[in-house]
């Protein structure tokens, strides 16, 4: 009887890492594409979870918009010839957001974790480049299908729903996922004291055709600070956004923006997983944010970022990015109807 639960489990193993084979080809050998699902049914099942679209976002609903700039340090242009990443300072627009689909969360509760950080790069050429972001390091799913397997998990797990839950079964399966929910950092004490990672790999093209992978990092200049458990209970729905508009003008919120460069094993196309973080590490620069946006309700509704709006010397490294840049449009026309 071992013996069979032997052999049992061997092929078990066995197909698991075929699917994991597959799943970090760009393609199906056929040519057809890996990924599944179509933008729209992202999108619904995100709605699954956080309900029907009316105004508001999907996901990170909730949020406000600053203005700032992008001040580049000297390396960056050694890893990329983007333009932002030059000599010149741009200016930058940026969203922070609670990540719940709904306009209404409260900052402290763990529906609003992780938050989120949106920015778009103005660039010179009038053009502009996206970075969508979150504060933890990794992703519940490697793929965009695993992602809305996910989410359809979590929309039919209900109250009523008789246990093991559609989320239980899911979770158990896949723990990256259960960790990604129980492991969340704590509210922050502001918008700007607690770290933000892109998740998706970018590959870097420099001047002289030198090519590098890499993940996005943005992390605050006076170090990451957590509300006390007194801190919590005593803190009102909205303490973050206001205090940004107490905080700006006059004492802004600074970053620090950092590339972590991949080594060798280093998976480009799962963001699930964290990269160790004795990687090496490149400053690209400095992102400062002086100010909140005077009509930042009516720029919630008109903004949309798209992590492909990408300049020459920049590409997407992981296919997670594409299904993030169709769904994004199918989720600013809903609000929008």
């Amino acid at each position: 009887m071992q013996d069979q639960l032997n052999i049992k489990n061997a092929r078990r193993l066995l197909v698991l890492l075929a699917a994991a084979l597959i799943c970090s080809l760009p393609q199906l050998g056929n040519g057809e594409p890996l990924q599944k699902s179509t933008p729209a049914e992202m999108v619904d099942a995100l709605n699954g979870v956080f309900g029907k679209q009316t105004t508001g976002r999907a996901v990170h609903a909730e949020g406000i918009v600053v203005e700032g700039s992008f001040t580049p340090d000297p390396a960056a242009s050694a890893l990329s010839k983007a333009p932002h990443l030059q000599k010149s300072k741009v200016k930058v627009t940026g969203r922070f957001s609670n990540f719940a689909g709904l306009l209404v969360v409260p900052d402290t509760d763990p529906l609003a974790s992780p938050r989120g950080l949106a920015l778009k790069f103005h660039l010179p050429d009038g053009s502009d480049t996206d970075l969508v972001t979150h504060s933890f390091n990794g992703f519940p799913a490697a793929t965009a299908d695993e992602f809305r397997a996910f989410l359809t998990a979590l929309g039919t797990s209900g109250s009523g729903t008789a246990a093991p839950t559609p989320a239980d079964k899911y979770l158990a399966a896949h723990p990256l996922a259960k960790n990604f929910l129980a492991t969340q950092p704590g509210p922050p004490v502001s918008f700007g004291t607690i770290s933000y990672f892109g998740v998706n790999a970018f590959k870097f093209t420099n001047a002289a055709g030198t090519t590098t992978f890499a993940r996005y990092r943005i992390e605050p200049v006076k170090g990451e600070r957590f509300l006390s458990k007194g801190e919590i209970a005593a803190a009102s729905p909205d303490y973050l956004q206001e205090e940004l508009r107490q905080r700006l003008p006059g004492n802004p919120l600074r970053f620090n923006f950092v590339a972590q460069i991949a080594e060798h094993g280093d998976r480009l196309d799962d963001p699930s997983i964290a990269w160790p973080d004795s990687r090496k590490r490149v400053q690209l620069g400095m992102i400062e944010f002086d100010s909140v946006a005077t009509d930042s309700m009516a720029r919630e509704q008109a903004l949309l970022f798209l992590p492909m709006a990408l300049p020459s010397g920049i590409e997407a490294a992981d296919p997670m990015l594409k299904a993030r840049h169709d769904a994004y449009p199918v989720s600013f026309a809903r609000r929008h109807q």
